[in-house]
């Protein structure tokens, strides 16, 4: 059985740290490509970082300088490390994965959608950012 597990989000203040960790069981990160999302209720899903099995990285605009993401072959793992938190970054995050080519697919939670380009999706870890 395919497997994402996030774990990391927690509450923390404006300023925090957080590490998200996604460890994956069924398949290999070694040929796969990695992200992480996150959905606000009421606000477009947003692709926060990527990495491909080449080592290409992608960042979104509002993370970058402030969050990174680094995979871990050896614990199929992906972390997203998450530094000088905002109370802007308050969200579910979402971890994606999976070898390419994969179809574009869509997860939904509480009316709001994700559209993705991964073969596989967490289950969410929240990340809560107070003021």
């Amino acid at each position: 059985e395919v497997q994402l597990v996030e774990s990391g989000g927690d509450s923390v203040q404006d300023g925090g740290s957080l590490r998200l960790s996604c460890t994956a069981s069924g398949f290999t990160f070694d040929d796969s490509n990695m992200g992480w999302y996150r959905l606000v209720p009421g606000r477009e899903c947003e692709l926060v970082s990527s990495i491909s099995s080449d080592g290409s990285t992608y960042y979104a605009d509002s993370v970058k300088g402030r969050f990174t993401i680094s995979p871990d072959s050896a614990k199929n793992t992906v972390f997203l490390q998450m530094n000088s938190l905002k109370p802007k970054d308050t969200a579910v995050y979402y971890c994606a994965a999976g070898p390419p080519p994969s179809g574009i697919r869509t997860h939904c939670s509480g009316g709001y959608c994700c559209r993705y380009e991964y073969n596989y999706w967490g289950q969410g870890t929240q990340v809560t950012v107070s003021s």
